[in-house]
C-alpha cells in the first residue's frame, strides 16, 4: 500500500476513442446449407413457431457452432389480409421490427419502413415497403456495428433449374452511398441499401435499409420481383418436383412456385402470399451468393500520464527492499539514493486503490532523472 500520493492534474488525463474494423466474410455456401445429408441443412435451424431461422457457421448442435445471421419476413398492416399464409405471425414481425428500429409516429402508430428512409407519418407514402426480409446478424459478427460503406450483399434475383444459368440474374446490393445517405432512428444510424447497377444517387432507388449498430438488413421483396427488376423465374422450374435433383438456388421454383413465374402476373406476389416464413427464410437464403462488410469495435480509453519529477519517490516505502533485514535506502551517507519502480497505482480521491499497472521491467530513479509513465486504461 502506497504511503505517497500524488494528484494527478487536468492535463495528466486524456480520454480517446479508437475505431477498430474487421472484415466479415460469409459465404454463399455457409447461408446455402454446408452441412447438408440429403435434404437436411444440419447448419440451419429452425423453429416450431415458425417465425425465423438461424444460420450457423457449424452443425448447429455442436459446440463448435458460431451463430451468424437470422432470416425472417414480415408484412406490414397495409398488405395483410385473409388468404396469407401465416398472416398474423408475418404482421408480428413487421411490427416487432418497425417499433424497435423505425419508431412510432406522432399520432403513436408504428412508423412503417421507407425505402428513401424518410420518417414520413404518410400511412400510403409511396416509399413504404410492406413486404420485407429481414436479415438479423450476430453481434458476434457486427461488434458495435457495421461499417458504414462497406456492406455488400450478393443475390440471385430470379430462379433457375439444372439447366439454365444461375448468375445471370446475380445483383450486389450494399450500402453505397452511405457517406451522404444515412440517417438516425430509435435503434442508431441506418443507410439506404442500393443496387450495384442502379444509379445510387438519389434515394428513391434504393431497395432497402441497413441499420448499423442494430446489425439488420430490410430488403423489399420486390429485388425478387419482374416488377423490381425485370427478373422472373424461368416457368419451367415449376414442374421440377423433386428436390434432390433441384439445384439449390432454384427452391422458389418448387410447388407451391413461390418466386415462380406465372401467366397471373409478379412471381413475388404468389410468394407473398402462399409461402410460409420458413419457405420464404429458406428461398432467400438460397439465393445468397456472398455478404460481406467490415465491423467496427470502439475502444475508449483513458490514458493517465503519471509524472515522476527528479525530487520525487527517490526513497522506497516497499518492505521488500531490504538488506540484512534493514530497509535499504543508500549504503555510503555521499550516495544518491536509488529507487527501482515497478508498478503504477491509480487511486480514488480518498486514497482507495482502484487500478494497478506493472511496468515491463524495473526502472531504475534518482535525483538525476525525471521520468512520465503512460498508463492506459481500455473500456
Amino acid at each position: 500500500m502506497a504511503s505517497t500520493f500524488k494528484t494527478l492534474l487536468n492535463d495528466d488525463v486524456v480520454n480517446t476513442r479508437t475505431l477498430l474494423h474487421e472484415s466479415i466474410p460469409i459465404t454463399g455456401t455457409i447461408a446455402s446449407g454446408t452441412y447438408n445429408v440429403g435434404t437436411t441443412e444440419h447448419n440451419v435451424k429452425n423453429f416450431s413457431h415458425g417465425m425465423f431461422q438461424s444460420i450457423y457457421d457449424y452443425p448447429y448442435l455442436s459446440s463448435s457452432a458460431n451463430h451468424i445471421f437470422d432470416i425472417t419476413y414480415g408484412i406490414s398492416a397495409n398488405a395483410s389480409g385473409s388468404g396469407i399464409a401465416q398472416n398474423s405471425k408475418k404482421l408480428n414481425v413487421y411490427n416487432q421490427m418497425a417499433q424497435i428500429l423505425m419508431g412510432y409516429t406522432t399520432g403513436s402508430e408504428i412508423r412503417k419502413f421507407d425505402k428513401d428512409g424518410t420518417v414520413s407519418d404518410m400511412v400510403d407514402d409511396p416509399g413504404i415497403m410492406n413486404h420485407c426480409f429481414f436479415v438479423n446478424f450476430s453481434r458476434l459478427l457486427v461488434k458495435d456495428e457495421i461499417k458504414k460503406g462497406s456492406f455488400n450483399l450478393s443475390l440471385l434475383t430470379s430462379g433457375s433449374n439444372l439447366a439454365s444459368p444461375i448468375n445471370r440474374s446475380l445483383l450486389t446490393f450494399g450500402d453505397y452511398d452511405a457517406g451522404n445517405e444515412y440517417r438516425t432512428s430509435p435503434a442508431g444510424d441506418y443507410g439506404l441499401i442500393f443496387s450495384q447497377s442502379a444509379d445510387t444517387t438519389g434515394s428513391a432507388n434504393s431497395v432497402g435499409l441497413l441499420f448499423y449498430q442494430a446489425g439488420i438488413a430490410v430488403l423489399t421483396s420486390s429485388v425478387f420481383s419482374r416488377l423490381g427488376h425485370g427478373h422472373v423465374v424461368p416457368a419451367d422450374v415449376k414442374s421440377i418436383a423433386n428436390r434432390k435433383t433441384l439445384d439449390k438456388h432454384s427452391r422458389f421454383g418448387m410447388s407451391p412456385n413461390y418466386f415462380a413465374s406465372s401467366s397471373a402476373g409478379d412471381a413475388m406476389h404468389t410468394a407473398m402470399t402462399g409461402a410460409t416464413i420458413q419457405q420464404l427464410s429458406d428461398g432467400f437464403r438460397d439465393r445468397i451468393t456472398n455478404i460481406q462488410f467490415n465491423n467496427t469495435i470502439e475502444l475508449n480509453s483513458t490514458i493517465y500520464f503519471c509524472r515522476v519529477n527528479h525530487n520525487e519517490f527517490n526513497y522506497s516505502a516497499n518492505p521488500t527492499y531490504v538488506s540484512g533485514s534493514k530497509l535499504i535506502v543508500k549504503n555510503n551517507v555521499n550516495d544518491l539514493p536509488i529507487t527501482y519502480i515497478t508498478t503504477v497505482g491509480l487511486y480514488s480521491s480518498d486514497n482507495e486503490l482502484l487500478a494497478v499497472a506493472k511496468l515491463s521491467e524495473p526502472i531504475r530513479k534518482d535525483p538525476n532523472t525525471e521520468l512520465t509513465l503512460r498508463v492506459r486504461l481500455d473500456y
